[in-house]
């Protein structure tokens, strides 16, 4: 079977995942994110690698625990206050924690203690919660992956992967050891190491049948353990009293379409994928007889998708691609991944919140988790949550009508975004997230990411113009959103052409209105890739009709770090372009950048000095410029994110103040004036931690303010987009 949709039904399950529910429904909302690195001892550096990777919950669900593989750890964070969570500290584990959970007082803790692939080795550590102390250990014999408990607290079962070197024979199987199940008695919380029992899976598979690696286990209320063995491409039941493989079965492979394959630097989502294996990854039972998998794929394939089976091996529902479309729909998608496993479905959970039960579906990719009703038949879609970096584990807990994410990437060496647990609460409202989306044109979503620029349109309100950036070398894109609506809608999408093709080497920054139907352009340029600095006039079709280099005298003391904004001011013959360049260039009087006009009737250029703010760290530069009334509205911001974060303001500056000098003269230097500081909105916003890429501000045609983030195209970040509107009372 292919997994396509029609243009009905995809517009259904999309419009489902993003629709702000009714004033009375239950939503979950993100309500505090809290960044793991807070947990790293004293005698350890700050800056040092930190990762939650798989969470769970004391029993009162008032203190989260998570694994911390690249720090050796498993950190502790207190949620009595679950607005304000509060770091409570690491344990060292002399090892690699791979998986914990609770039972009781205790944690237990599945720690990797590996020589390497071909020697491994592991252990579970009994850890007491009160004290942070490790009671007890038991060896493993291998090493482990995911842990789980039984209902009534008797055992515990250990995934014993053994995992293969991808390095070693191009990752092919078998590598042996083999994996297995380790099936261990509990007394309270206590294991009892003598009672182990490992339960041998080889022979069961059809994809390296000598070399089973259990990735996944999760129990159900009759104590029967499912587990995926991932690579193998399988599913095995287990009486976990007994040991016995009570059944086993393929999972399969689907027929995908209407999908993106391409890592090009456009988002088409029109290919398709034959005969894909879906090499299931996490487990959760959502019954005794049911349970869902989440097909990331890690040997030879990933169908982006998840399933539902019974315990018999039967598909109850395949979700094909409608997940990773909605993502897209949303601006998350991962172009970069497209050609692969694209938004890789791979942590689960499942609850019962009231009288409805859930499951959350995760996107490593994409950065998402997704929530569904269960309904014993086709689940319901009903929410998209921002998720950080790589959400890895999640933990439910209903008792306090709570749901947690852990986000295992961690970019402190590139500057970036810190590894973070998310929490979200179930409570009546709206949903805060996403506050921006697109439609659905000829059954697939309008492929988005990356908006770095706005301009509101000249006679409607509430419509505005959006521009992506470099991120989509292949597909330079005019967006026109109804912002209106709520969240913001992205309605159509404008290809920007060079003779009726996308146009190449364009970094879009800005885009203002030419007056006349089309608009101009500013990119920004980077030399090393031959990409020049310059605007351009595009018609109501997108089509280039104008490039317009910068002068020779201007070029002189260029960087890469070029036009970040574009407007205009006046009409007809005196209409004049003006540009912000985000940061000093080589010819500027330290802490100011230059803003450049461009009269194109008379093609005259000059420019006027702009004063920054000074940061304590990072740098500072501009991202946008906008004209309104009397004034152009610059955002002006530094490169930080999170708790770093500190500048992210719009100012104004009179354009009467704006008496540009020729390029080579000394320039002017404006006087600016503060009118509003974006770090409330962008903290308030959903909670999350406080985006750096503020990129875009306008006004629509009745001087209502809008401002929109950078998602990055979803590299090497959360992929949030912040849509708002700004409000700007008691400013003239």
């Amino acid at each position: 079977m292919t997994y396509g949709f029609s243009r009905a039904a995809l517009t259904a399950a999309l419009l489902a995942s993003v629709a702000a529910p009714a004033g009375a429904e239950q939503v979950f909302n993100r309500i505090a994110s809290f960044p793991v690195a807070t947990n790293i001892p004293a005698d350890k550096d700050a800056k040092s690698v930190s990762s939650a990777e798989i969470i769970t919950a004391t029993e009162d669900g008032m203190m989260l625990i998570y694994s911390d593989s690249p720090l050796g750890a498993i950190g502790f964070v207190d949620i009595s206050d679950a607005k304000a969570p509060k770091a409570a500290g690491a344990l060292m584990m002399d090892g690699e924690p791979t998986s914990v959970t609770v039972v009781g007082g205790k944690a237990l803790v599945a720690v990797n203690t590996s020589e390497s692939k071909a020697k491994p080795s592991g252990r579970l550590s009994i850890v007491d919660i009160a004290s942070k102390a490790i009671d007890a250990s038991c060896d493993l014999g291998g090493q482990p992956d995911s842990v789980a408990v039984s209902a009534d607290k008797s055992f515990a079962v250990v995934a014993i992967e053994n995992e293969r070197d991808e390095d070693l024979n191009e990752g092919e199987l078998p590598q042996l050891p083999a994996g297995d199940l380790a099936i261990v008695s509990l007394k309270d919380g206590v294991a009892d190491c003598a009672s182990i029992k490992h339960v041998a899976l080889t022979g069961l598979a059809e994809v390296g049948a000598d070399d089973p690696e259990p990735e996944f286990v999760s129990i159900n209320s009759l104590g029967e353990i499912a587990v995926t063995l991932q690579e193998n491409n399988h599913i095995a039941i287990v009486d976990g009293k007994t040991g016995t493989v009570k059944t086993h079965f393929s999972a399969g492979a689907i027929d995908l379409a209407g999908i993106d394959t391409k890592s090009d630097g456009a988002l088409k989502f029109v290919g398709k994928k034959d005969g894909v294996l879906r090499e299931p990854d996490a487990l959760k039972w959502l019954d005794d007889d049911r349970f869902v998998v989440a097909n990331e794929g890690d040997y030879e394939g990933g169908s982006r998708s998840f399933t539902i089976f019974d315990k018999n091996g039967k598909v109850l529902h395949e979700s094909g691609p409608s997940l990773e479309l909605a993502i897209a729909q949303i601006g998350h998608f991962p172009d970069k991944r497209a050609k692969s496993k694209g938004v890789e479905l791979e942590g689960l959970e499942a609850a019962t919140f009231g009288d409805q039960k859930y499951f959350f579906v995760l996107s490593e990719r994409g950065s998402i988790a997704a929530v569904y009703k269960d309904t014993g038949a086709e689940p319901e879609l009903v929410q998209l949550l921002p998720s950080g970096v790589s959400p890895e584990g999640a933990v439910a807990i209903p008792s306090r009508n709570l749901f947690a994410t852990a986000n295992e990437v961690d970019l402190v060496e590139d500057g970036g975004a810190r590894s973070h647990v998310m929490l979200y609460e179930l409570g009546e409202g709206e949903a805060a997230y996403p506050t921006i989306r697109s439609e659905i044109v000829d059954g697939a979503p309008i492929g988005w990411g990356a908006l770095s620029g706005l301009v509101g349109d000249a006679e409607k309100a509430g419509k505005l113009y959006a521009v992506n950036d470099s991120f989509y070398a292949m597909q330079p894109t005019i967006f026109t959103v109804d912002a209106t609506q709520k969240p913001a809608v992205i309605t159509t999408a404008l290809p920007v052409t060079r003779a009726g093709q996308p146009a190449q080497k364009l970094d879009i920054e800005g885009i203002t209105l030419d007056g006349k139907g089309g608009f101009w352009l500013a990119s920004e340029g980077d030399p090393a890739k031959l990409v020049g600095h310059g605007i351009y006039n595009v018609d109501a079709k997108g089509e280039i009709k104008a490039e317009i280099g910068l002068p020779v005298e201007l070029l002189a003391g260029q960087t890469r770090f070029g036009f970040e904004g574009i407007t205009s001011v006046g009409e007809g013959d005196d209409l004049t372009l003006w540009m912000a360049v985000q940061r000093e260039w080589k010819d500027d009087d330290k802490g100011t950048v230059k803003l450049v006009s461009y009269n194109p009737k008379a093609k005259e250029w000059g420019a006027v000095r702009y004063p920054l703010d000074k940061g304590a760290d990072g740098w500072v530069g501009l991202s946008e410029i906008t004209a309104h009334g009397d004034h152009v509205y610059i955002v002006e911001r530094d490169n930080l994110i999170g708790d770093a974060a500190k500048i992210k303001k719009l100012y104004r500056v009179a354009i009467a103040d704006l008496k540009p000098a020729k390029i080579g003269e000394a320039l002017p230097l404006v006087t600016k004036e503060e009118v509003h500081d974006f770090l409330p909105d962008l903290k308030a916003a959903t909670n999350g931690y406080v985006l750096d890429k503020l990129e875009g501000f306008t006004f629509d045609a009745e001087g209502k303010a809008f401002a929109v983030t950078d998602n990055d195209g979803v590299d090497d970040s959360s992929g949030e987009t912040l849509f708002f509107p700004v409000d700007l009372k008691g400013t003239n």
